[in-house]
């Protein structure tokens, strides 16, 4: 018989509540079975939150980056003890293969270890001074109470890598994970509180997207929102942000091209576009979304990437050997089913897949390959979220890369290529965030991640990751 999770209540000051609302539903969408329920909190919890963490600020930035970095450690070792329960949640509640979640919470646990140890390195500077008579000093402090929204599709990775680096640099948190996926983040403030992060330095609010988004933007007492999401709501949320001029991250949409050279060696591209499309069922922000390859090797690009997208196994996440599990709902399934058809009605071919399949209110998409594809079709121009690769054949290398920069977009890009003068030419002149270059994979804790035009402001993970929950505070000292 199916087990509900049994967790209903938000985290607020280190204390939890909630059982006096109203809940939210959430699903499993491998099955569409009840998985359990969350509170549907509003403006009043979140704005308890956020006295929370002000209140817990002042004691929390005055401790050292040692003391800091003592709890993350703490948190990073009981995360890692409970990999394999946060695996499953993951899987419930998200729908991903349990080897997939099994990844994400070893990367979420990454920044987690990255930001313990970059606390101490947070560095200030001494400048020369014109006048002997003066010093000059540049201090670094952290921003204040940040308010952080993450997204359904890793919903362990995107708090980790808000939440490590406003900890580290001694800034303290609220936290509204997306109302499809709130488990995951239950069990990691319950490792939070476990690990003994001091009451108020997290919190988590679930359930209203509106009213809890709209609190953290007009609070005052929030200085910093930190949100990955789509485009659309990003600049809703600069919008608002504007009336205080609160500092604002945004990790946005993308429409990664894929760009594969005759020269590439055909075993790693394929390897590598495989990883990049249909890792979580395609539903990434760096997924590689079309795909350009010179005509000499087309057609062994073309029959050899047929082969590895018709061995992937698609199904409930939770059963051995799955490889590509549900669309995250309804919505999800009828862009991808759109992007197909329009393809498709404008002359594209379908080499493999091409269908879906609605069991339960669950909604499964066959990975497909598109050929025949040109720039008049949504899906070469939008963003597709679904195990959905097209293929076009592109002579020059210049018009590969003016079709690349042809996007509002600016996240991630591929480049496949087994030559530097011809690779480096390529990464040089795109405009985008992150390049992988023979790489599916990119993405790291030591690396930034961030991209560029409409993609977003700021970077995650690396050292400039917890530069962005810092204040420059320049000092003239007199003598």
């Amino acid at each position: 018989m199916h087990k509900l999770i049994d967790k209903k209540q938000i985290y607020i000051n280190g204390e939890w509540f909630g059982k006096d609302l109203n809940t939210i539903d959430v699903y499993n969408p491998a099955n569409g079975e009840l998985i359990g329920k969350v509170p549907n909190a509003g403006v009043l919890e979140t704005r308890n939150a956020i006295e929370a963490a002000h209140a817990a600020f002042t004691k929390w930035s005055k401790k050292t980056a040692n003391e800091r970095s003592v709890y993350l450690k703490k948190l990073h070792a009981l995360i890692e003890k409970n990999k394999e329960e946060l695996a499953t949640i993951i899987t419930k509640e998200m729908g991903k293969p349990l080897h997939e979640a099994r990844g994400e919470v070893e990367y979420a646990n990454s920044f987690v270890e990255w930001f313990a140890e970059q606390s101490k390195r947070v560095y200030g500077e001494t400048i020369p001074a014109s006048d002997p008579n003066k010093r000059l000093l540049v201090l670094k402090n952290p921003i204040g109470v940040v308010g952080a929204i993450t997204p359904w599709n890793f919903p362990a990775a995107m708090i980790t890598r808000k939440m490590a680096p406003a900890l580290a640099a001694g800034c303290t948190i609220v936290i509204k994970p997306s109302e499809l996926t709130p488990f995951t983040a239950i069990r990691i403030m319950e490792l939070c509180e476990e690990a003994g992060i001091p009451n108020g330095v997290v919190n988590l609010v679930t359930g209203d997207p509106h009213g809890i988004g709209k609190e953290l933007l007009e609070n005052e007492k929030v200085k910093k929102i930190t949100f990955t999401g789509s485009t659309r709501v990003g600049k809703l949320l600069m919008e608002q942000a504007a009336s205080q001029v609160k500092k604002v991250s945004l990790e946005l949409g993308g429409h990664a091209p894929i760009i594969i050279l005759e020269d590439a060696d055909l075993n790693k591209a394929i390897k590598g576009v495989m990883g990049a499309k249909f890792r979580n069922a395609g539903q990434a922000c760096i997924a590689g979304n079309r795909v350009y390859v010179q005509p000499k090797i087309y057609n062994d690009f073309i029959q050899k990437l047929t082969q590895e997208v018709e061995k992937l196994k698609v199904g409930n996440g939770l059963e051995n050997h799955t490889d590509i599990g549900p669309l995250i709902n309804k919505q999800a399934y009828e862009k991808v089913m759109n992007h197909v058809q329009d393809s498709c009605e404008k002359g594209a071919t379908v080499v493999t897949g091409g269908s879906g399949e609605i069991q339960n209110n669950a909604y499964y998409f066959l990975p497909t390959v598109l050929t025949n594809v040109d720039n008049s079709m949504k899906i070469m121009n939008e963003e597709t979220f679904g195990p959905v690769i097209p293929i076009q054949k592109v002579e020059s290398i210049d018009e590969m890369v003016k079709l690349a920069n042809n996007s509002s977009y600016g996240l991630a890009a591929y480049v496949f290529s087994e030559s530097l003068s011809k690779g480096l030419n390529i990464v040089e002149n795109l405009e985008y965030g992150i390049i992988g270059w023979n790489d599916g994979l990119p993405s790291t804790a030591q690396a930034p991640f961030g991209g560029m035009k409409e993609s977003g402001l700021g970077r995650e993970g690396a050292k400039e990751g917890i530069e962005e929950f810092l204040e420059i505070k320049y000092v003239s000292v007199g003598l």
